[in-house]
């Protein structure tokens, strides 16, 4: 059994794709705290400039209620695709996984878009679990920044 694996999830949302991917892409990251503060608590910039590949971030959240940090470099950010990609490299994920990539891409659908959440990951050992709830998360997460934003639009 392979312990590299991958995760995929689609969120259809009411936010067009561009503003979506902005939001994950700027400096306008740390206000999704804000928007969905139950999943998230704090984004902040440890090193490099915000929107660049190669920035650290640190991200606060929380998974079932328990909360989790996570040290990731921004690998790439692809305007064309409208993707970002994320790679944790400290953080409590690290515990279970060798490594893990987190990409968020939005594509214009209608009014809206669909943003699609992937997963890359290594797990340390067979017995370590897929992290469903993480991506779970994702989509919850990604529900509370399309309520805000569509209210914020209203």
């Amino acid at each position: 059994m392979s312990l590299c694996n991958r995760m995929e999830v689609d969120v259809e949302s009411n936010v067009c794709a561009e503003k979506f991917h902005d939001l994950f892409s700027s400096s306008s990251l740390p206000q999704v705290s804000c928007m969905s503060p139950a999943k998230v608590q704090a984004v902040h910039l440890l090193e490099g400039e915000w929107g660049k590949p190669g920035c650290t971030i640190c991200w606060n959240f929380c998974i079932d209620g328990a909360p989790k940090v996570a040290k990731e470099v921004i690998e790439e950010i692809d305007n064309t695709k409208l993707s970002t990609a994320f790679k944790v490299i400290e953080g409590d994920l690290m515990e279970a996984y060798k490594s893990f990539k987190i990409i968020v891409q939005a594509t214009p659908k209608g009014h809206g878009s669909v943003v699609h959440w992937t997963l890359i990951y290594e797990k340390l050992n067979e017995n370590i679990p897929a992290p469903t709830a993480f991506l779970d998360n994702a989509v919850d997460f990604t529900k509370d920044i399309n309520a805000y934003m569509t209210q914020a639009k209203a």
